[in-house]
């Protein structure tokens, strides 16, 4: 509500402890939402119902509003299948959003691009540099100082607006960490 009308589009990451919290398989297998996925499109059904959000979504059918606005980006086995673990996806699927997300940050930054809220295990943890995440949220535990230093850094980087301009301040350039308890002396600290 507040970066947007500046240009800003903004991005959520969210680390989670499994593949499978958030895309499981059926028998014939065949990808389907997983209990990250499912929790993540009721909750966000219910809230672009509020009033306040009438600006944001006036122009969207709030019905099927949740599709396309996540995706996860995660390695795949031999077999097509998602696994925790690092390296980018081989499935037709897995290609396009490697391809919004880590090769054309421009369309993933713009308002064309429905993605906003992105699931990940371990493939955004380094090297991935992209300036408009201002949420992270670890569904996941971890002891390493460094893949949290790497997480968070995740969430450091100046904002950019519709023209690829930097945008500068404070008041724009704020990370919110919505942590777990390994996280939260961690960020407090950092």
């Amino acid at each position: 509500l507040r970066l947007r009308p500046l240009g800003i589009k903004v991005l959520s990451l969210f680390f989670i402890d499994k593949v499978a919290n958030y895309r499981a398989y059926d028998a014939d297998g065949n990808p389907r939402p997983g209990k990250y996925a499912a929790i993540f499109e009721e909750a966000y059904a219910q809230l672009i119902r509020k009033p306040k959000y009438n600006d944001l979504f006036k122009s969207v059918d709030i019905e099927s509003a949740a599709d396309g606005v996540h995706d996860g980006y995660f390695a795949v086995d031999k077999k097509g299948r998602v696994k925790d673990s690092r390296g980018e996806g081989k499935t037709k699927a897995d290609e396009s959003v490697y391809q919004l997300i880590m090769r054309d940050k421009e369309r993933l930054l713009s308002f064309d691009s429905k993605l906003k809220f992105i699931f990940s295990h371990s493939a955004l943890r380094e090297g991935w540099d992209n300036p408009n995440v201002f949420q992270i949220c670890t569904l996941n535990e971890s002891a390493s100082t460094i893949k949290k230093r790497q997480e968070i850094g995740r969430g450091l980087r100046i904002a950019v607006n519709q023209k690829g301009e930097r945008v500068h301040g404070f008041e724009v350039n704020t990370l919110t960490v919505m942590a777990n308890e390994s996280y939260e002396e961690f960020a407090r600290q950092l």
